[in-house]
């Protein structure tokens, strides 16, 4: 929308408070916060959404790949050939043997249940989100017969356990007698602890060498898991559908979605319902331009008629009063978009503060799943709420200004 000069004069004299104006300069105002705090709002919490999804995603795929073969009875039986099928299906871009069992841990009388992990030392040093978030220790310390393990910080904080404490872990699996199995109790060595962000990880896993988790829990040469990466998780059901009859007979075959579907499926319903209830805040800002823009053109319904009998046309009047409340909801939009990402990227001090003059704990890992607050910017979705936004401004200037278009001077003129 392209204003002449003179209708540029007018449209930022109307924008700024006149004589006898500062109710309509108020309410315009409380128009531009309102439209700033909402699309603010909208962006923040579905940069906050993207990120929750994404972080949890890559933690979980992270740990636990995008799908996994599972023996029945928690053994693989005859493990081998299936590991190298799996390795050259298409598509599939790695393929780890693991042990994975629950069991109690022990420390200085302090007892945990936990989940041991056995895994290659080869798998442990080629997954970087172990190996990148060592917090103490040594990770190159794990080695195969050298009776050491390592584990998520959590369990550390627990048990109150250091690098190079001592942790018993108990098993069921131990010694028949007359009078029963009697469990078998084995100390171990912490080399190292680290901490991947997801607090269910971070308080339950030990993991040791494969071969050292298959000693304690007696199962020789075998294997419980077979974890799976591929080169495409949305479309992971389709890259292993010619292993499902290869593992029938001694396993089961579930992809991230199957084991994970209530969380990411609430999550999504989640996502779209925010988008939807934030979104109305947009609106109610735009609803505020329609209301200051149909007073403001009462108030200046005799400049109006002034004008169009000098010779502005009716597209000039119309074009004047869409641009000031364009003006509104676009400088309303701007400012919501700065103030989105400065809160965005000050958001983990803000809850930190937050949080020490509240006393209250806003972030609780052990409800929230991941430890920070995380945050993933959408470019398109940042986009698509500027538009929203300046979309529902544009259509509500529409009345008010039609209604200045269509004031007759004559009878404008004849009452003044």
């Amino acid at each position: 929308m392209i204003l002449s000069a003179y209708e540029r004069i007018i449209a930022r004299r109307y924008l700024l408070p006149g004589k006898g104006e500062a109710f309509i300069f108020l309410v315009a105002s409380i128009s531009l916060l309102a439209v700033t705090l909402g699309v603010a709002a909208l962006i923040i919490v579905m940069s906050v959404m993207n990120g929750f999804r994404a972080e949890l995603f890559d933690k979980i795929v992270g740990i636990n790949g995008h799908a996994v073969i599972q023996g029945y009875n928690g053994e693989l039986a005859n493990w081998r050939p299936i590991l190298e099928a799996t390795r050259k299906t298409p598509g599939v871009t790695s393929a780890i043997p693991l042990i994975e069992q629950p069991l109690m841990a022990t420390h200085a009388g302090r007892v945990e249940g936990v989940l041991l992990r056995g895994m290659a030392l080869n798998d442990v040093n080629n997954n970087n989100l172990i190996r990148s978030n060592i917090r103490e220790g040594h990770l190159n310390e794990l080695k195969a017969g050298s009776n050491n393990v390592i584990i998520g910080i959590r369990l550390a904080e627990q048990l109150g356990i250091h690098a190079g404490d001592d942790i018993s872990l108990i098993s069921p699996a131990g010694q028949t007698t007359p009078f029963g199995t009697v469990p078998r109790i084995v100390s171990y060595r912490v080399a190292a602890i680290f901490e991947v962000g997801v607090y269910d990880y971070d308080k339950a896993f030990v993991i040791m060498p494969l071969s050292d988790a298959q000693t304690l829990l007696m199962m020789n040469d075998t294997v419980g898991i077979i974890e799976i990466k591929t080169n495409n998780a949305d479309r992971v059901g389709q890259i292993l559908d010619p292993l499902k009859d290869r593992v029938a007979n001694v396993g089961v075959l579930q992809d991230w979605r199957n084991m994970n579907a209530s969380l990411f499926q609430a999550l999504s319903v989640e996502r779209v319902v925010m988008f939807w209830i934030l979104a109305l805040i947009i609106l109610v800002a735009a609803f505020n331009i329609l209301s200051s823009l149909i007073m403001l053109v009462r108030a200046k319904n005799r400049d109006i008629a002034i004008l169009r009998t000098m010779g502005a046309s009716r597209i000039a009047m119309l074009k004047i009063f869409m641009a000031v409340g364009l003006a509104i909801g676009s400088l309303g939009t701007l400012a919501g978009v700065i103030l989105a990402f400065v809160i965005l990227y000050f958001r983990q001090p803000l809850v930190n503060a937050i949080q020490y003059f509240s006393g209250q704990n806003l972030w609780d890992p052990s409800i929230r799943i991941i430890t920070e607050l995380p945050a993933r910017v959408d470019l398109i979705e940042v986009i698509g709420i500027i538009a929203l936004s300046i979309g529902s401004s544009f259509l509500f200037t529409l009345y008010p200004a039609w209604k200045a278009a269509s004031t007759d001077p004559v009878e404008v003129l004849r009452y003044e």
